[in-house]
């Protein structure tokens, strides 16, 4: 009723950066897109010999999680990962089998990693989107590489940020739901903590005590719990797989949960959202929602 697509659209090539302001940007609709970054030399160049080479045992940052749930409901807590240090090319033998491990590794600082930590991958992409720059009069706040397992999962969330998701090989599969769906998805304030591995290399599963709780949303969208969140049943989610070669756009507010291909390899740009009228209509219904939910 409000619009939505019955399933993401694609475009054939990148529009101009009028247009996408005009046809997505503004009407808060995601789309896919081809031939964005056809011309990418990472398409070709980003073998795991490569990255070996290029990057080798330069020491990262690594999520290290026991389920392969980083930033995710467990147990009554927001529980975040571990995050180790680790030389890149060990990460890659994990990764790749040549190592066995019990847990589950994610390269997913979400900080600018790709220029922090990857400055070397950097020529093999681009700093920025140029169209979506200048559509937006802004450049990207972050830059964001993500490499990791296929059992790596992320939770459904939403973000402030346009967010243009670039997959460089494998395969992405983004579950979403619009800003709208607010009524029908349920958040909770969890007590944070952070997964600590103990001496015996179990993990613990440790409080942040002085930190606030934080609101996230405790339903798996792949198999939600209808009996302790019936509202979900009213819930229109959009399923798409982002191939390598293929370019999301993600709009600002819309809930997403992401799975993988095993080694998938991407490159993301949060570009800060305008704080509008459709930021304002959203916290409306945000704040009807929990109003309802006390009555």
């Amino acid at each position: 009723e409000l619009g939505w697509p019955e399933s993401v659209p694609y475009l054939d090539s990148p529009p101009s950066p009028l247009e996408f302001y005009r046809e997505w940007v503004s009407p808060n609709k995601p789309c896919i897109i081809r031939n964005a970054i056809s011309h990418w030399p990472a398409l070709k160049k980003w073998t795991s010999a490569y990255l070996r080479e290029v990057v080798g045992a330069k020491v990262v940052s690594v999520a290290v999680t026991p389920n392969g749930y980083a930033d995710a409901v467990f147990r009554d807590r927001f529980v975040m990962p571990e995050e180790r240090q680790m030389p890149f090319m060990d990460f890659l033998d994990i990764v790749e089998k040549k190592v066995t491990s019990p847990n589950v590794f994610y390269v997913q600082k979400q900080c600018s990693n790709l220029t922090k930590e990857f400055p070397e991958l950097v020529c093999d992409v681009q700093p920025d989107i140029p169209w979506m720059s200048e559509a937006l009069g802004k450049k990207p706040d972050a830059v964001n590489f993500w490499l990791g397992e296929s059992a790596a999962v992320t939770s459904l969330h939403k973000d402030h940020y346009e967010n243009l998701y670039c997959v460089v090989s494998g395969e992405k599969y983004f579950l979403l739901h619009p800003p709208s769906d607010r009524p029908f998805i349920p958040y909770e304030l969890y007590q944070p903590a952070t997964y600590q591995v103990s001496e015996d290399g179990s993990f613990e599963i440790v409080d942040e005590k002085t930190a606030d709780k934080v609101p996230w949303i405790p339903l798996d969208p792949l198999n939600p719990n209808l009996e302790l969140y019936p509202e979900y049943a009213q819930a229109k989610p959009l399923q798409c797989t982002v191939k390598a070669g293929e370019m999301l756009y993600l709009p600002s507010l819309w809930f997403h949960h992401v799975q993988q291909s095993h080694g998938c390899i991407a490159v993301n740009y949060w570009y800060d959202m305008e704080y509008d009228l459709k930021y304002s209509y959203y916290q409306l219904l945000d704040c009807l929602t929990k109003a309802v939910k006390m009555l």
